[in-house]
């Protein structure tokens, strides 16, 4: 199973996303993952900033040498299908072969963003036909291409159209059944299943508990140190994950590169 950590994309410049990719690559942890924002909403209301998901993982090829770079997810709705398929492409004629292309088609939480930039959201049916066509246009171009979404007719396009599916969130029960269906219904091989989550990393389990008091997490987000958080990674890797994508809520301090890479990963393989 390979492990791979998100970057820290709402802020306003890259330094710290630049950092935690760095640690990564030097800690063997196996990808990093941008987010496809253009704004995020803090928790008081106020609107965080987003550096663009491509550019970055453009300035993470040139300061990294092996980790993969992935998009999770870009989405299908803010750009042409032409246009992503291509940014995608030079992105991997920059880094060859360490290009995953996680392509979604956003949900409600998207909506207020594409509508601030005069982007039309559409329906569910709407979004669906845009990400079917993105995926289209971006396969066979050098990189796999994942479909993130869990909602049926996206996992239904997953497996007809793409190389990969992930699921962000839910419990891995419920990820146990629907990696077992989208996997049984892939027409293409080789498929990549994957998940991803929010998780509180520590060193210690002592040093996780004081940072979940500090930052109070949602409830039901994994938290712990290197053997807990291995365990709770190990249940999605056993219900059919070939990858573990951990979100860190204090996403910008890369020490969770190094716990993951040096510490979790030992324990997942």
């Amino acid at each position: 199973m390979k492990i791979g950590l998100t970057l820290p994309n709402f802020r306003a410049d890259p330094d710290d996303a630049l950092a935690v990719a760095r640690a990564a690559d030097a800690a063997g942890v196996d990808g990093v993952f941008g987010y496809d924002h253009l704004f995020r909403r803090a928790r008081d209301g106020h609107r965080r900033p987003a550096l663009e998901g491509l550019a970055l993982l453009g300035a993470v090829a040139a300061e990294t040498a092996r980790v993969a770079l992935g998009t999770l997810v870009a989405r299908a709705t803010l750009q042409p299908p032409a246009t992503l398929a291509t940014a995608l492409e030079t992105l991997q004629r920059i880094a060859p072969g360490r290009v995953i292309a996680g392509i979604g088609s956003g949900d409600s939480e998207s909506r207020e963003e594409n509508e601030s930039y005069g982007l039309p959201f559409g329906t569910v049916a709407d979004r669906v036909v845009t990400l079917g066509a993105t995926v289209r246009a971006a396969r066979d171009r050098g990189y796999p291409v994942w479909v993130g979404g869990n909602s049926p007719p996206v996992r239904e396009l997953a497996a007809r159209d793409a190389d990969g599916w992930n699921q962000w969130g839910n419990s891995w029960a419920r990820f146990a059944k629907r990696s077992a269906e989208v996997r049984a219904a892939a027409v293409h091989s080789p498929f990549t299943v994957s998940w991803g989550g929010v998780v509180v990393l520590g060193a210690t389990e002592r040093d996780a508990g004081a940072k979940a008091e500090r930052l109070s997490p949602s409830p039901g987000v994994i938290s712990g140190g290197p053997e807990q958080v291995a365990d709770a990674l190990r249940r999605y890797g056993d219900a059919g994950a070939e990858w573990v994508i951990v979100g860190p809520v204090d996403s910008s301090d890369p020490d969770n590169a190094r716990i993951l890479g040096e510490l979790v990963a030992p324990l997942l393989r």
